[in-house]
């Protein structure tokens, strides 16, 4: 498990963080308000894959111990009335790090979402509802909400878990079962029916535009066609509505996102429900081991989605790699040139061995051989 974790973390940490540096730039560049909750759904994954790393060392940690002072541990373990150890709160504390980032992200993607919604379905007070200190409103109250969600279970006892803590650091292992429904299932369930109901209600639009293009294309037509000339009378709302179609076009990133979102995290929320429900099922290794990480790997999908789906991002990366080869090229020829001009030339005495007097006919004056290479490295240079 250490060393999954230790990959999956090796992945999500660049990944993100080099489509964050192409969502800042896009940002410092337009400034738009979509980008900044992009930008904030990147930095949280980055988070996640952060605190990853936290967990493999743990399972590195605990597999070095188990394997060299497991007598110990057996034969001091006697008196099961003694407190918890304090590997259980090192364990809460690495795990409220995971969660709170993993509820920023989900949070960040209805954001982005919501954004998405609102510019589509109220197109002229879209503009009025965003700015700068409004997004940074919504911002800090996500990561408030996500850091309270997080930490719950440490700061309340009744959240942890009864039983003795093993040593494996897992989440069934220190928190209640009874948690998984209050804080998890229950931001899950209703996000999943948002979700459901706006994209239902953006698809009913779209069609809506679809149509009303259509026939103001058909009646522009058919004005041109009667007065010979091109007709300005529709131009005003086939405008408006071309606006909105970019809207519902652009949209399409984030539907994707949403659906990876929904495939790699609806399985382990529904089968912790099941698991609650039928405890005989032994559901709990199917969880930590498997569903779980499924879950971790949206935090991988995302900055790819964008990377792939998004033509300004993908555009930004394009260029930043372009950036990044000329700038190691033009490093890389001055080094080259200059090993040039330092190394002397071999091939006048490359058929000359030592103590042997070179003939007249290989002789060549010293004056032309410098006039030679003086002209050469000009060349070079230019």
């Amino acid at each position: 498990m250490g060393l999954v974790l230790s990959v999956s973390a090796a992945l999500i940490i660049p990944t993100n963080l080099l489509v964050a540096a192409a969502l800042l730039k896009l940002l410092l560049k337009r400034g738009c308000q979509s980008w900044c909750f992009v930008l904030n759904l990147a930095l949280a994954d980055t988070l996640v894959g952060v605190a990853i790393t936290g967990l493999a060392t743990e399972d590195f940690s605990n597999s070095f111990t188990h394997h060299h002072y497991a007598p110990l541990v057996i034969y001091n373990s006697t008196n099961t009335s003694q407190p918890a150890p304090p590997g259980k709160t090192r364990c809460l504390l690495r795990m409220a790090f995971l969660t709170s980032p993993c509820v920023a992200s989900i949070s960040s993607m209805f954001l982005i979402s919501l954004d998405r919604y609102i510019a589509i379905k109220l197109p002229l007070h879209y503009s009025l509802m965003s700015g700068r200190g409004k997004t940074v409103g919504f911002l800090l109250a996500l990561w408030i909400g996500s850091f309270t969600t997080g930490f719950l279970p440490v700061m309340v006892h009744q959240l942890q878990a009864v039983g003795p803590y093993d040593g494996f650091c897992a989440f069934f292992n220190v928190t209640h079962d009874i948690t998984i429904i209050i804080l998890y299932c229950a931001l899950f369930f209703p996000l999943l029916s948002l979700f459901i109901f706006m994209y239902l209600d953006i698809l009913k639009i779209a069609c809506i535009h679809h149509k009303q293009i259509s026939q103001i294309r058909q009646m522009s037509s058919r004005a041109e066609d009667s007065h010979h000339g091109p007709s300005q009378y529709h131009h005003h709302p086939q405008h408006h509505l071309l606006r909105s179609w970019s809207h519902v076009k652009a949209l399409k990133t984030v539907l994707v996102l949403v659906g990876c979102f929904l495939v790699l995290w609806s399985p382990f929320f529904v089968v912790c429900i099941v698991h609650l429900l039928c405890r005989r099922c032994a559901l709990k290794e199917v969880l930590e081991n498997y569903l779980w990480l499924l879950g971790l790997l949206n935090s991988l999908i995302n900055p790819l989605v964008y990377a792939c789906w998004q033509r300004e991002v993908r555009l930004q990366l394009s260029a930043m790699f372009s950036c990044i080869t000329s700038r190691l090229l033009s490093e890389a020829a001055p080094s080259v040139m200059e090993r040039g001009h330092s190394s002397p030339p071999a091939h006048n005495h490359a058929c000359v061995s030592e103590g042997d007097t070179p003939s007249p006919s290989i002789r060549i004056p010293i004056s032309s051989l410098d006039a030679q290479a003086v002209h050469f490295t000009d060349t070079t240079s230019l």
